[in-house]
């Protein structure tokens, strides 16, 4: 059966016009949900080179990878914070230098100075300098934070000091070395295909990956992990539907925040985790206690938000979280 010329011009202008309408669709939906994570997230800026080089952050640097600044002369603090496991910790729990395990696993050190809930599972840091100037008593050993300038002085960090901090009498503290400590951390950031994305990159993030991000959306996981590092904004109960243990198999003992203030209203909060570079710094969770990121992603939708993902839908938003994963730092290192 033949058709006219005409019809066949009528049929390809149709289909045309169809093509160009889901193209159309198609533009305004990426548009609608890149103005969406914009407003819900947000960016990370690279470290320029002047950071890296500034004498501030270079003191810091030497004094993070430092063994002989802590009471068994083989800890440091990047002793918890590995650059084969992206500033953080593959194990479920580090070891001190006083050969006892920390309460906790340890989270990445990348980006998180920026956390506006403070720093740690409870934020019980509010800052970095805050932060190493408890590890001073904590992870190092000491027995008293005055102990380290001892330790600072045999390993001839003073002239390093007086250089830094010259505007001071007393150049060689221990809320100097806090200070220094803190400025090192803050320029470890890694912007990844997120922040190139966000900022205009159509080919940034793969069609997957923008699927992952607008199920990451709509099904409720951005109401707390927002923010530029999608997440540690603030505190929440770990397990609000369910309690998470029965699927993580976690000790009961600890009780998060209860721990700390003894009220029963506290139990189980957390800091919300920040998911920068959340692929590359298994295990997960508080005590290290899940393998995987598709099971951290399936115990969370069902015991924060009450959903039960399908595999389909776990694999999109993992495919989402690995666009958070930037490029460990070239400064992440002994100087």
């Amino acid at each position: 059966m033949k058709f006219p010329i005409k019809f066949y011009k009528v049929t390809r202008g149709i289909g045309l016009l169809l093509l160009m309408l889901s193209c159309k669709l198609a533009l305004g939906a990426e548009t609608e949900l890149r103005l969406e994570a914009q407003a819900l997230f947000g960016t990370i800026d690279p470290v320029t080179s002047e950071e890296m080089n500034a004498p501030k952050i270079a003191l810091g640097r030497a004094l993070f990878w430092d063994e002989s600044l802590s009471v068994n002369k083989e800890t440091a603090c990047a002793s918890c914070h590995l650059a084969g496991d992206w500033g953080a910790d593959r194990r479920e729990r580090s070891l001190d230098a006083r050969g006892k395990l920390t309460r906790r696993h340890s989270q990445s050190v990348f980006n998180t100075q920026a956390a506006v809930a403070g720093l740690r599972w409870l934020a019980d840091r509010p800052s970095g300098a805050a932060q190493a100037t408890g590890s001073v008593t904590g992870s190092m050993g000491f027995a008293e934070r005055e102990d380290l300038i001892a330790a600072l002085r045999l390993g001839n960090y003073e002239s390093h000091f007086e250089t830094v901090f010259a505007e001071q009498s007393q150049p060689l503290t221990v809320a100097n070395y806090a200070q220094a400590l803190q400025a090192y951390q803050e320029s470890l950031r890694t912007p990844a295909a997120l922040d190139r994305w966000l900022s205009g990159d159509d080919q940034a993030l793969t069609a997957q990956q923008r699927r992952g991000m607008r199920r990451f959306i709509d099904t409720g996981c951005a109401a707390c992990h927002d923010g530029a590092l999608l997440g540690g904004n603030r505190l929440a109960k770990f397990g609000v539907l369910s309690n998470y243990r029965a699927l993580t198999g976690s000790d009961a003992g600890d009780t998060g925040q209860m721990l700390a203030t003894g009220n029963e209203v506290d139990r189980d909060l957390f800091r919300i985790q920040p998911l920068r570079n959340v692929a590359q710094t298994a295990p997960y969770f508080h005590d290290g206690s899940v393998a995987t990121l598709a099971e951290a992603v399936n115990i969370m939708a069902q015991v924060q938000l009450g959903q039960q993902l399908s595999s389909a839908e776990v694999a999109e938003i993992v495919a989402f979280l690995h666009t958070l994963s930037g490029e460990v730092p070239l400064h992440f290192s002994a100087p």
